[in-house]
């Protein structure tokens, strides 16, 4: 919501003066916030787990899928990127293939690019074509006794190249993940929050029907301020806290914190910042494409 936001800074002042501790302190802003978060994603995302980066994130809904699965490999898009974290640096080939390789347990799919990708625009299905080298890899990996936990993606590949997964992917995805007995992590780090102007989350850019078993969210989440979370359903925490072991984080979740994460929610709302990124997109996209109608080196336009 931009740098030193005067709302953001009153927020964070004020609740400074008032209180910081760790979460083992009950305080009304954590449930405040998760009710706020809960309002903007379907139903079924009712659980709330609180953290400080995008990269935590991410490593608990790895914890999450394996848990609730009791499976370890996961399916991951060609030059994918999901933070700094080793478990994370495993499933992200733009880092581990100039580091240590691939490891057994990681699989990787071809980016759904319809411009420069495997299968192209002029594809009589593009969608069911990438999807199949999605059921592909899980038959693979099942005939080599693995076995699949979870399709990990970032609903709009940015390190990939920005790509915009053409609509009813992902549903064709879940249905041959969910088979395996895997679930599906959308990472809204980078493209949640309004971003894509047309809808708050932008794995809902697939349509209504689809819904992801594990959200996460991070970067503009606090405003630069260390805030992120992870969503999903009552079955994956359950199974996530049937094993005795509470998940605990000192600082995911206090006071200061989300008092900050309700400040950007107010400021998106208040200012009207998806309806602007929509216009503002619209009308980029508008005069990148009438450029893209004089210069042919224009190849395609996000």
């Amino acid at each position: 919501v931009g740098h030193c936001h005067p709302d953001i800074v009153k927020a964070a002042h004020e609740q400074n003066q008032l209180l910081n501790t760790n979460s083992r302190y009950l305080h009304d802003n954590l449930v405040d916030y998760a009710e706020r978060l809960s309002k903007t994603l379907p139903e079924k995302l009712c659980i709330f787990y609180f953290l400080n980066s995008g990269s935590e994130a991410n490593d608990l809904a790895l914890r999450l899928a394996r848990q609730y699965t009791r499976h370890e490999d996961v399916i991951v898009l060609d030059h994918a990127y999901h933070g700094h974290l080793t478990s994370l640096i495993d499933i992200s080939p733009y880092k581990f293939r100039n580091l240590e390789g691939q490891k057994e347990w990681v699989h990787v799919a071809p980016v759904p690019d319809t411009f420069r990708g495997l299968y192209k625009e002029d594809h009589e299905d593009s969608v069911t074509a990438y999807a199949d080298e999605v059921k592909n890899i899980i038959e693979h990996a099942h005939k080599r006794g693995r076995k699949i936990a979870a399709f990990f993606v970032e609903s709009l590949p940015s390190v990939g190249g920005q790509i915009i997964p053409p609509a009813g992917y992902f549903q064709k995805v879940a249905q041959h993940v969910h088979k395996a007995g895997g679930v599906f992590i959308a990472d809204e780090i980078q493209v949640g929050f309004g971003r894509v102007g047309k809808h708050f989350w932008a794995f809902q850019l697939q349509g209504e029907d689809f819904i992801p078993d594990i959200v996460t969210m991070g970067k503009p989440i606090g405003n630069g301020h260390p805030l992120a979370c992870v969503a999903t359903t009552k079955e994956i925490a359950e199974a996530f806290a049937a094993t005795g072991v509470e998940y605990f984080n000192t600082f995911g979740g206090n006071p200061v914190s989300c008092a900050i994460g309700l400040a950007v929610l107010d400021v998106i709302e208040k200012e009207h910042l998806q309806a602007h990124a929509t216009e503002v997109g619209n009308f980029l996209m508008k005069l990148l494409k009438e450029q893209q109608i004089k210069h042919p080196i224009i190849g395609d336009v996000r």
